[in-house]
């Protein structure tokens, strides 16, 4: 098969739409269940390139959870600790500790559950019957891996009323050197980006500290990579594995470090004891959760703890948790990676990282202002990296 038609493209005014093969070879994957639509496609085929590459890099299998053609998180295989666990909502899944897909899919998920409502995922090897136990209750679009067990599919094509989108992809499908696009009847050339993020892109230390433990060195590779596929301007924070914050789309780099270290602040605040032992009330389902939990932890959490609503939320009305409490907590955070698709032109992004917990930086350097950052950087004892490398995504 060389096409496949497509319902209507971006929006449902747009048709016809198809994906084909210029060249009239067969396209490199099967649709195994559903029609998945453009935009299905589109983070199909970016969500697969990051996971497959974070593979390659780390040598552990990868998991991505996508949506708008961005990374909500990505995330490798580690073994999740309990409280991790809850704060995801997988605690009950049997064999969890055993599927390292599954764990990878259970920290990409459980990073950003608001944003990754209606998800498509990746990963970077077989779909087990683990797996596919935690996507059947999540609301999700869809899926694309190179293999699935009988089981997964068994499970997975329940989904949706049997229309859950399915695919499989090539593992060793490797596409042109040269990629095209249209935009206004206009058509763009450029090489693809093929350029490869491993460990030697980290040797660059510009910073006076220069201890880079490996495990760290394994997050500002996931957060590169993950760069990789996410919209510009874009900024991953990353710890143990993961991908925990990513600002997506911004056109000033400070927005784009504000909005990751939001994320990652609320990740981070997810796993506090007050959180973890809310008591919902009975019939209260898994995203009103954590819309409830999102609001608990917002600036107005008398909007589902109030007097007059807490019990259409909770069995036991929660302690209050006051701002000052969470600053403290997040004031004991440290070990943060960060990645930057492109140089920081100003200090500030610097200093907003810090307040999160960043403590390794990532990206390219050139400013003029390089020597104001790398000062910044060494005032909190920061490692820094320059890679010498931009990672626009567009």
């Amino acid at each position: 098969m060389n096409e496949f038609s497509l319902k209507y493209g971006c929006n449902p005014n747009q048709k016809p739409a198809r994906i084909f093969m210029e060249d009239g070879s067969e396209l490199p994957v099967e649709i195994v269940n559903g029609r998945p639509g453009y935009i299905n496609f589109l983070d199909a085929f970016n969500s697969w390139q990051l996971v497959k590459e974070i593979k390659e890099s780390t040598g552990k299998e990868a998991a991505a959870s996508f949506k708008h053609v961005s990374p909500t998180s990505a995330a490798i295989g580690k073994k999740l600790s309990p409280s991790l666990k809850k704060s995801c909502f997988v605690d009950d899944i049997e064999g969890l500790d055993d599927s390292p897909l599954a764990c990878a899919y259970a920290r990409a998920r459980g990073t950003d559950r608001m944003s990754s409502f209606g998800d498509f995922i990746a990963l970077s090897g077989e779909c087990d019957e683990v797996t596919a136990k935690i996507i059947a209750r999540e609301v999700s679009d869809g899926i694309i891996a190179p293999a699935y067990s009988p089981k997964a599919l068994e499970i997975l094509k329940t989904k949706r009323k049997g229309t859950y989108n399915i695919v499989k992809i090539d593992p060793d499908y490797v596409p042109a050197e040269t990629e095209r696009k249209q935009v206004f009847g206009v058509t763009f050339e450029q090489g693809r980006n093929n350029f490869k993020i491993d460990r030697a892109l980290l040797s660059n230390i510009v910073t006076e500290n220069k201890d880079l433990p490996e495990e760290k060195t394994t997050d500002l590779i996931i957060s590169l990579i993950t760069l990789k596929y996410t919209q510009s301007n874009s900024v991953c924070f990353a710890t143990d594995g993961q991908a925990i914050g990513v600002g997506a789309g911004q056109q000033s780099r400070i927005h784009c470090t504000r909005l990751a270290a939001q994320k990652a602040d609320l990740w981070h605040l997810r796993m506090h004891e007050k959180v973890l032992s809310l008591q919902f009330a009975e019939g209260v389902g898994r995203p009103e959760k954590n819309n409830i939990i999102d609001l608990y932890l917002s600036d107005h959490p008398e909007e589902v703890t109030g007097e007059d609503v807490w019990r259409q939320n909770f069995s036991v009305r929660p302690a209050p948790f006051t701002r000052e409490e969470k600053e403290e907590y997040l004031k004991t955070v440290t070990g943060v990676s960060l990645g930057s698709d492109a140089f920081f032109p100003f200090s500030d992004n610097i200093e907003r990282a810090f307040q999160s917990g960043v403590s390794y930086v990532a990206e390219p350097g050139g400013s003029v202002r390089d020597d104001l950052v790398i000062e910044a950087a060494d005032r909190h004892r920061m490692v820094m990296c320059f890679t010498g490398m931009r990672l626009f995504h567009h």
